[in-house]
């Protein structure tokens, strides 16, 4: 549970505060008191437990059926309860969790290298700048290792040295090997295992899957999650679905972004039907941008290509020192005119520096007029046009020449084939161009050290919560995130909520039920009721048009300000111009894009008064009003150590700001430096 109180009478007022209301302080309660090295086998031992007769009575319904879903519902089926898995792809196969191929982390320190569990703890911590929870943190890296047992437990085909034994890399952050890795196939065959394992419960009963179902709607029952309302994405029917708990596992919501690393299909609905029912949403300005992505080559695109950052191991990035040189093929220039920046600005780490800094100096570089590659058309913050290279070089000419060609094809074949079949470049003999890219978010709904949300019931894992990331996720700790809260978490934690339930029956015949069921079908019925003449999409990306200049790589107070304004003007001209075609009873894209879009809407504005309200640098949030002489981010602990937990008041209300301070007794706070 959580705990609330009353915010200091002197307290000074927030920047943005007109655009909303300063709430009661929260704090997390679950974690106890102690070592932190021995928090989690306490909370283990100290949470209730349910007996193994009672799990088959009892129900759970898990969204989402990748690393983070797909480890839960395989955990609690084996455990004896019974699971009803949702996802909207056609096969839990194809959730998104598949596209993240570099690597996970764990501390099992088999390079000798001086790595630790304290040290992966302290990546974590530092690679978010100081803004998450220490306890979550921990627990994050202690359960790491046990990861790594499961999975080839499991059969995934993880990297081997030539003695056998499991093969490391580095990720961006770090200066130890800690990152197992299969090939540039990662998460694929992570989630291969972890689908393996679902199947097998699905086959003996304790879990019922259900594909092409998205979920529209959360049913809330005396303060308790206890349903969800789905709509059939092949027959367009809807349907109230009911347990004893609800966990959400769906995934970030870059996609607000409209050009994004992400499937087309990620969305934020399930999470935001949640946050209109009462869940706080924690951090949502905290976006990732890689830095290593295939950049945009044109105004049609829908979709942008990451390329994994295991590449930075051995590929050197470069721009050319004289912008005349810009346009000229990258192998006639010669060594002297060559800018390894990351190299030059931070030689303790190079290549290897987390992704926000890695990204914020490839913007610097293409600012400057170096960037490579073919212009592209921008607009500036007055909407003058303007014509811009945004590219870097990804070279591994030296790696080539270390390794031979064999030994680099060893290691990313398959992201150098990608890279070819979407450039008609091939990577081997020219350098291939990247530039940043929306990617991963580490806001999400809030929760506490059990996962759970302060809806009691409703557990929230993976992305799809506000993370053990803070402002910045550091390379390999998507998958360790989601298969930690998947496998080893929530099954630990759930279970001393479960253990007073079963709760009152309940059927689409309750108030709550109906009222869901009532509010999904109304919302459908709207869409298509407006019959304007602007497509969804062409709305999408106009929103992700003012999301990214406004609130991207860097944000301002001006703009910030600009860009509410807008959205608020967008959705408005939404609801009298979106053109929705088609029936609901039906298979019907047109409109599962538009309910989407909608909450991104909704989001898209919330992420900007977050984003306003906090007037400091950190991790992924980069406010041109707090950098240092040199252009780094500048933190502000005296003012901002807290996670911004917002609450829904109502549509076209203020939301709420509840404050969740931080404390580290275990890492000191300081500027973060890789140089």
């Amino acid at each position: 549970m959580t705990t609330t109180t009353k915010p200091a009478a002197s307290e000074k007022p927030l920047p943005g505060a007109d655009y909303f209301i300063l709430g009661e302080e929260i704090h997390d309660t679950k974690a106890p008191d102690g070592p932190i090295e021995q928090k989690w086998s306490t909370r283990k031992f100290e949470a209730k437990l349910v007996n193994p007769a009672n799990r088959r009575k009892l129900n759970v319904i898990i969204v989402g059926t990748g690393l983070a879903g797909g480890a839960a519902a395989a955990s609690l089926g084996e455990a004896g309860y019974n699971v009803l898995n949702f996802c909207y792809q056609d096969s839990p196969r194809r959730a998104h969790s598949i596209a993240a191929q570099g690597g996970i982390n764990a501390a099992k320190n088999y390079r000798n290298d001086n790595d630790s569990t304290f040290r992966l703890f302290y990546d974590t911590v530092k690679g978010g700048d100081y803004r998450a929870r220490e306890t979550n943190v921990y627990r994050l890296a202690e359960v790491s290792a046990n990861i790594i047992d499961q999975c080839v437990a499991q059969g995934v085909p993880f990297a081997r040295e030539y003695g056998g034994l499991l093969d490391n890399r580095s990720f961006g952050g770090v200066q130890v090997q800690r990152t197992f890795y299969a090939r540039g196939q990662t998460g694929q065959q992570l989630l291969i295992g972890a689908y393996q394992a679902l199947e097998r419960q699905v086959a003996a009963g304790t879990v019922k899957m259900y594909t092409r179902h998205e979920m529209l709607e959360l049913i809330v029952v005396d303060g308790r999650a206890r349903g969800i309302v789905t709509r059939d994405m092949v027959t367009g029917a809807i349907d109230s679905w009911f347990a004893d708990a609800v966990v959400l596992a769906t995934g970030g919501y870059g996609n607000v972004f409209f050009l994004s690393t992400n499937a087309m299909g990620c969305n934020v609905t399930a999470d935001w039907r949640a946050h209109r029912k009462g869940a706080y949403f924690g951090n949502p300005c905290y976006t990732q941008i890689h830095p290593t992505c295939i950049p945009v080559h044109g105004e049609t695109q829908s979709k942008l290509t990451l390329m994994s950052e295991s590449l930075r191991n051995d590929g050197r990035i470069w721009v050319p020192k004289n912008a005349e040189d810009c346009g000229k093929d990258p192998r006639q220039i010669p060594e002297s005119d060559r800018d390894y920046y990351l190299e030059r600005i931070y030689p303790a780490f190079g290549n290897l520096v987390p992704r926000d800094i890695a990204s914020r100096q490839a913007k610097n570089m293409c600012d400057e007029g170096r960037g490579v590659g073919p212009a592209v058309k921008e607009f500036d913050h007055d909407g003058n046009e303007r014509m811009v290279r945004r590219g870097v070089y990804l070279d591994f000419a030296e790696a080539i020449g270390r390794l031979g060609k064999d030994g680099v094809a060893a290691r990313y074949g398959n992201l150098f084939d990608m890279y070819a079949q979407i450039t008609g470049e091939d990577p081997y003999e020219t350098p291939m161009r990247i530039y940043p890219a929306v990617h991963y978010t580490m806001g999400g709904l809030w929760v506490d050290y059990d996962l759970s949300s302060n809806i009691p019931g409703l557990y929230v894992t993976g992305e799809a919560n506000f993370s053990d990331h803070g402002a910045n996720r550091l390379g390999a700790s998507a998958l360790m995130q989601g298969l930690a809260d998947g496998y080893f978490v929530l099954p630990n934690t759930i279970n001393d909520y479960l253990a007073a339930a079963p709760f009152d029956k309940i059927d689409a015949t309750h108030p709550a039920a109906r009222e869901a069921l009532d509010a999904v079908k109304e919302r459908i019925e709207a869409l298509l009721a407006v019959k304007g003449t602007r497509t969804v999409d062409s709305f999408h990306k106009e929103l992700g048009h003012i999301m990214w200049e406004y609130c991207g790589m860097e944000r301002t107070e001006a703009g910030l300000k600009t860009a509410i304004g807008k959205i608020d003007e967008l959705r408005e001209e939404f609801w009298k111009d979106v053109k929705v075609t088609g029936v609901n009873e039906d298979f019907n894209q047109t409109l599962e894009r538009a309910g989407r879009v909608l909450d991104f809407f909704e989001l898209g504005r919330l992420m900007c008064v977050d984003a306003l309200h906090r007037r400091e640098s950190c991790g992924g949030h980069f406010r041109a009003e707090s950098q240092t002489e040199d252009g780094e981010a500048l933190r502000h602990d005296d003012e901002f150590c807290y996670v911004a937990a917002w609450e829904f008041a109502g549509t076209g209300e203020k939301p709420v700001l509840h404050k969740e301070p931080l404390e580290y007794k275990f890492i000191e706070l300081k500027q973060r430096s890789y140089k």
